[in-house]
Formats: C-alpha cells, structure tokens, sequence
C-alpha cells in the first residue's frame, strides 16, 4: 500500500505557477460588482445540516447524495456548504438586514460536493455568487443579465448564449407538477431509474434529464409556459422587455428547470458549447419564498452563482490572456554592503513602482548564478549592485530580453527611467 501523501481526490491544489489567471480574474469579478454597488459577504463554510435541508429541499440530489455531513458529540449535524445562497440567507435572518432596505451582496470561495470528480465538476469548487434581497420587480432581474452581460465582455469571452425561463409562482408550479406526475406515470416502463426515482421526489427534474432514450417522452411533457399565473407571466414579459431594451440576446428554454427547490419565476442559465458536456458556466434565478421558509420575514430575492474552475477552463479553451504581464525587475546583488543596500532600494523601488514585480536575490550566489535565477523567472531587467555601485550610490541596468545596452545611473534616475 503507497503511503504517499496526496490531496483527497476531486479537491485539487492550485499551484503558484497557475495562480496569476486566478487572481486577476477574481478582481475583475469583484470590481465589476462593486461598481454595480455590491458589497462583499462572508459566511461558515461550515452550518447545520437542517440549513441546508431547509433551503435546498430534502429531495434534491444535493441534500440526498451530496453533502459532507457528520455529527457533533452534542449530537448535532453539521455539513460542509455545497452552495452559497442558504449561508447568506441565514445571515440576513440572523441579522435582520432586509430591514435596512435593499440588500446587494457578493460572495466568494469553496463548495464542497460529494459527486464523481470529472473535468469541470469537482469536490471541492470556487464560486463568486451574487444575492439581492428586497426588490420584486424584473428590473434587478435585467440588471444582473446587464452584469453578467459586461463581465463576459471585460474577459473577451465569446460564444455564450444566456438561456431564460420562468417556473411561475409556488401554487402554479406546485399544479404543474402534478400534471406532470400525471403524464409520466403514463409512460412510467420508458423512465430510467434516475427519473422513476425523481417522479415522487423532485419530478420537475426529470425534464433536466441528459438520458438519450428519454429525450422524446420529455420533449413531448405539457410545458409550465402553458400553465402560468398571470402575475408570473406579466414579471417574465417585463423581463424579457429589459433584456430587448438592453440588446442582449437570449433564448427561451422551457426545459430550464435548475436542480434547488427553492426557484420561482426567473431562472437563467449562462451556457457555452466550447466546454463539451459541462457547458453552464453561470447559473440562478429568483427564489422569492426561501426567507420566509427559512425563518425570517417574507422577502423578495434573486441570485446567481458562476463556477471559477469553469471559467477558468473556458478562458483557456478559448485563449483569452487577461492581462498583460507587469514589468518584472531583478535584483542583484555581491558583496556584504550591496547586500545590506540592497534591502533598502527593494523598499523604496516597491514604494515608487507599486505595480512592478521585483525580485530582491536571496541566494547570495556568483553573479553568474543570479542571472541564471533571473532568466528563469523571466525578469525583464537585472538592476545590479557590485560594491562599486555601493561606493558611487549608483545602480546598474541591464535589459533581459535584448532591448537595449547595460547603463549606470541613479536610483533616482532608474526609478524614472521604468516609469517610462
């Protein structure tokens, strides 16, 4: 038996050399938010368990399959959060923020799902997630499409297609779905044990179903469009009139269903083809009962979540460079002084060049072993300090990547000179 150490499968490691696409993309997410006048929220990766049971529905195959769960020595269970919305909504009740007016929150970081890890789908996965709580109307709808709408844009993101539909009000679903019980219990020796077990738990999702065999039974299933409430059928027209208004195209999926119970009226899907089978890379919709059912004071919401590791994945299949690199100084050193005053100019060059990346030798190689070290992190300057340099109060310039002649000048005048 290999006693190797290793990470837990489906929870990956992301290595230093893979992180900078992280991190701007991260800030381009969250400034993009805040200038829509979100503000951020952080929230226990780990709640009770009834949170969740509560929020999702027991019969989802999140609740049923896929939590990571365990019980306290008081006796109480506890789980890792599989998804952001039930831990913001908690918070909100706890602290009673919807009485303060409109709430716009952000959220970001792990989920943890107990799924069978394949490319794009892990067990342990990033999310940035947006929540509004207190407006009813379809403009904040539009407005989170306009959102996401300016982020695919800022990315340089193609080839995404925002797919809309709309579940009506709770009663309305709640009489679908037994029409739909009512269809399917026809045709019950055509469904595959996945849907037969849905029929009586979640029947709804059998319409997400990606079972080949199954695809005309479903096709062929009474649609919730036909069986709305007029106060829902009015809310979709008004969103879908944003949308034209705001010439973002989008398609209507009748079969749009998403996988939590807690969805009414509008839902949306981000959907792209350049990711094979796991091609939703931002998903939500309104979940205008879940406050009340939770505990607080009835409150309307709507939210999204976009799955980073997606993205990600996205933004290499489609070779989007987020930025450009920032200038990259190295900073070499030989001799105890120009150790010493090496200290100092990595200061005051951080100060001055805050966007530069410097990197001050720590080795305290031969000069040729510290070039070698600058080379390979691929710096566009080594600025050399010799004990030569110390005594004149001078530093060297010396370009890495063949643009241009070594030259000795001040700190002063080095500073001004990669400025330019």
């Amino acid at each position: 038996m290999s006693n190797k150490i290793q990470a837990i499968r489906g929870m990956n490691d992301l290595l230093p050399k893979d992180s900078s696409l992280w991190l701007s993309l991260e800030k381009t997410i969250f400034d993009l938010f805040t200038s829509y006048g979100f503000k951020n929220i952080r929230t226990p990766i780990v709640e009770k368990t009834d949170t969740f049971c509560r929020a999702i529905g027991e019969a989802t195959d999140i609740v049923e399959k896929e939590m990571y769960s365990w019980k306290e020595s008081s006796g109480e269970s506890l789980s890792l959060r599989p998804e952001g919305t039930a831990g913001c909504v908690r918070a909100m009740i706890e602290h009673n923020l919807p009485r303060e007016g409109i709430q716009k929150v952000f959220y970001q970081g792990a989920m943890f799902r107990h799924e069978r890890p394949q490319k794009g789908r892990y067990r342990q996965f990033h999310q940035v997630g947006v929540e509004v709580f207190g407006a009813d109307t379809a403009k904040i709808d539009a407005e989170l499409m306009a959102m996401t709408h300016s982020l695919w844009q800022n990315l340089g993101l193609k080839n995404v297609t925002l797919e809309i539909n709309t579940l009506g009000s709770t009663e309305a679903r709640a009489n679908y779905r037994s029409i739909l019980v009512d269809y399917f219990t026809q045709y019950k020796d055509q469904l595959d044990e996945d849907s037969t077990r849905r029929l009586s738990s979640n029947p709804l999702r059998i319409l997400d179903s990606k079972n080949k065999d199954m695809q005309s039974l479903i096709n062929a299933a009474p649609k919730l469009m036909d069986h709305l409430d007029g106060e829902s059928s009015k809310h979709f027209d008004e969103f879908k009139a944003y949308l034209e208004c705001l010439d973002i195209p989008y398609i209507i999926n009748t079969r749009l269903v998403r996988g939590l119970d807690y969805y009414n009226r509008t839902v949306f899907e981000w959907t792209t083809t350049d990711l094979g089978s796991q091609g939703t890379i931002c998903a939500g919709g309104r979940y205008d009962g879940l406050v009340e059912k939770m505990g607080g004071k009835s409150t309307p919401a709507v939210g999204f979540a976009l799955g980073l590791e997606r993205l990600i994945l996205l933004l290499e299949a489609q070779g989007v460079a987020l930025e450009k690199s920032p200038l990259s100084i190295y900073l070499v050193a030989l001799g105890d002084n120009a150790q010493l005053k090496s200290m100092q100019i990595a200061t005051q060059l951080h100060q001055a060049l805050p966007k530069a990346i410097l990197y001050n030798d720590i080795t305290l190689g031969s000069f040729k072993a510290q070039f070698k070290k600058a080379d390979k992190a691929n710096a566009d300057y080594a600025l050399i300090l010799g004990e030569e340099e110390v005594q004149n109060n001078q530093i060297a310039i010396k370009p890495l990547k063949g643009q241009g002649e070594q030259q000795t000048m001040s700190l002063e005048d080095a500073i001004q000179y990669f400025k330019n």
